[in-house]
């Protein structure tokens, strides 16, 4: 048979059982303050992903080619090639495509871009990849360095 009673730590009449009770009841309020469940603040959205302009210029450049092609079939690899482009980009930063992205427009009220405003934004979108290319991590550099070699091809068969 054991005998237990209530051990003194000091004069202060704390027993072993009440230091132990306090010492729960602090580890338990400390790890429930950090897992969230008191919190009341919403979670911040997410910053966007870099690669994110690289393919809204890819639909705009696949869109202008589109409308450029009613005119000139000869522009529709172009259009194809900035298609792809999107499509592996938006698989790489884990969006879909706007559903109007794969197929051309039809209004005829729009006017068709000429050569030189499709070789302008074609240089400007390849200075965007380029620079994205410097500062992407590896395992996405070679995605973008070679959209923005498609893009600087295009804009020199624009000439």
């Amino acid at each position: 048979m054991v005998l237990t009673w209530p051990v003194r730590m000091s004069d202060t009449r704390h027993t072993r059982r009440r230091i132990l009770t306090a010492t729960g009841a602090i580890v338990a309020a400390a790890t429930l303050s950090g897992c969230g469940l008191f919190d009341d603040e919403p979670e911040p959205e997410p910053a966007p992903d870099p690669l994110q302009p690289i393919l809204d210029e890819a639909l705009a450049l696949a869109a202008a080619y589109d409308l450029a092609a009613q005119g000139d079939p000869a522009l529709a690899p172009f259009a194809e090639d900035h298609r792809a482009h999107a499509a592996e980009l938006a698989g790489l930063i884990g969006t879909t495509l706007p559903s109007g992205a794969a197929a051309p427009p039809s209004a005829p009220a729009q006017q068709a871009q000429s050569k030189a405003d499709l070789r302008a934004a074609e240089l400007a979108a390849q200075k965007t990849a380029a620079a994205a290319c410097v500062a992407a991590p590896a395992d996405r550099a070679a995605l973008v360095g070679s959209i923005a070699a498609c893009r600087a091809t295009h804009a020199s068969a624009l000439r």
